[in-house]
């Protein structure tokens, strides 16, 4: 039997988990999470286990290319940072050139597949979200503190595609969705900009306002966002998308990721926005989980 020297064993499986890295699968979780909500939500009569797998797949790839592009041209900026300076590209592990091509190729992929296996819209809001990401977003982050509002619009688009996916069109209903989406990344990745301010700062990103040093403003900005969150996250229930226990049980996620975003707005610590980002990785799903258990059929 032939054996492969360690050595080499141990450099292929560095390989492979540094193109891995590049994907951010951590990320990934909640746009999946995000678009079988869409998907589910979206459905009429019979699930197609297919369709939602391509769906999924699909999805996943325009995902992995979007942050592998990403990193590739923000490789410069994030080996300034602690938090990324060991990142695939920064650190030196991978070629450029390399990524840039691993990062076409998942795009390309995933988009040909939603477009070939799901339908057209769908593929075309995954292309939309990919390209409004990395020619506003990634630039605006070195340019102004609005590129969180910027970035929000292509980061709600998850549920969107699998709405898309599933109906073939985009009505009100699937719009709440976006909008919960939209809200929910104020208090995330301010939250995420407030623990990291002084790195971000190290790399020349402008992801808080420069004279807000005491963190009031952005202490307000997530209150807002999150108590917005509350009665937005309700209208389901209101255009009878869903029924009583979803009510009952989005109000009270509501209310402690409110809760976690007045604390923070307080007392504005690491700690507590710690506690906020935790939260919110925790609200979303569990949100979007009530949402399809009481999902009322239309």
């Amino acid at each position: 039997m032939a054996m492969y020297p360690r050595s080499s064993l141990h450099n292929w499986r560095s390989t492979v988990s540094d193109y891995w890295a590049l994907t951010k699968p951590e990320v990934n979780v909640l746009v999946l999470a995000s678009t079988l909500a869409g998907f589910y939500l979206g459905s009429r009569g019979p699930l197609s286990g297919l369709r939602l797998a391509h769906t999924l797949l699909g999805t996943l790839l325009v995902a992995s290319g979007t942050a592998t592009l990403n990193q590739f041209i923000e490789r410069e900026y994030d080996a300034r940072m602690r938090r990324t300076a060991n990142r695939p590209l920064p650190a030196g592990r991978l070629a450029p050139s390399w990524a840039l091509g691993f990062g076409v190729l998942l795009s390309a992929a995933g988009a040909l597949d939603l477009a070939l296996a799901v339908n057209a819209l769908s593929s075309l809001l995954a292309l939309l979200t990919l390209g409004s990401y990395l020619a506003f977003y990634t630039p605006l982050k070195r340019r102004t503190p609005l590129c969180t509002l910027v970035g929000a619009f292509p980061g709600a688009m998850p549920p969107l595609i699998g709405w898309a996916a599933a109906r073939g069109s985009l009505g009100r209903e699937a719009w709440v969705l976006y909008a919960v989406l939209f809200l929910w990344q104020f208090p995330h990745f301010l939250g995420i900009a407030w623990m990291y301010r002084e790195d971000y700062a190290r790399a020349g990103y402008i992801m808080l306002p420069p004279k807000d040093v005491d963190g009031r403003f952005t202490g307000r900005e997530i209150f807002v966002f999150t108590l917005a969150l509350l009665p937005v996250s309700l209208i389901p229930v209101f255009l009878n998308q869903a029924g009583a226990i979803y009510c009952l049980g989005a109000s009270l996620v509501g209310l402690a990721f409110l809760f976690c975003g007045a604390r923070l707005a307080h007392s504005r610590s690491n700690a507590l926005a710690r506690r906020l980002v935790l939260a919110s990785v925790i609200y979303l799903p569990l949100l979007f989980g009530l949402m399809m258990v009481d999902k009322i059929s239309t």
